[in-house]
């Protein structure tokens, strides 16, 4: 037995040459992770080449991803980082961040080190002004109200203790909180 692959495996290079197209046009568009790439690619090529082997599946979307590398397109880190800044300013919590980054393949690593930067108070503070929550509150507090404030907090990813300092902070303490966070 020989260590050779079977030519049926290698893809050919109208499927590789498709492969390079295709990251260029979905990487031009968006930004990806890795593992998008590869799923992208990988779901694509099997409607565009019907008689396509698993390990040519796997041989053209390992193309794609060496391909968008060595040209500087494809960097998980960079990719993390920058849904992590935009994230928090749009007010989500590190946790519910970093779940999502996991969903689309970045590996904890990269992730620990976007986060390490990432507000907890500042992104609950937007959050409180985006659903007029704590300071932001436009009518009268309640038991009910507080029970759905606070637990919207803890639902979002929030520490309790994170939730309940927004949640009794002044409004001017609250916007200090928010233009501190902005520099």
């Amino acid at each position: 037995m020989t260590d050779e692959t079977d030519p049926s495996d290698l893809p050919t290079s109208r499927m590789l040459s498709w492969a390079r197209n295709s990251a260029i046009y979905r990487l031009e568009r968006r930004m990806m992770t890795e593992k998008q790439l590869f799923d992208a690619i990988t779901r694509k090529a099997k409607e565009k080449f019907e008689d396509i082997s698993v390990a040519q599946l796997k041989a053209v979307a390992d193309f794609a991803v060496k391909f968008a590398y060595d040209n500087k397109v494809l960097d998980d880190s960079a990719y993390a980082e920058i849904s992590t800044r935009s994230a928090v300013r749009g007010g989500k919590s590190k946790r519910a961040i970093a779940q999502k980054l996991a969903v689309k393949g970045v590996s904890s690593d990269k992730v620990e080190a976007a986060l390490e930067a990432a507000d907890d108070l500042y992104a609950a503070a937007i959050f409180a002004r985006k659903r007029a929550f704590g300071p932001f509150r436009r009518v009268e507090l309640d038991e009910k109200r507080k029970a759905k404030e606070l637990s919207a907090f803890a639902r979002n990813g929030f520490s309790f203790d994170i939730g309940r300092k927004v949640f009794d902070m002044s409004f001017e303490d609250a916007e200090e909180v928010i233009f501190a966070g902005r520099l």
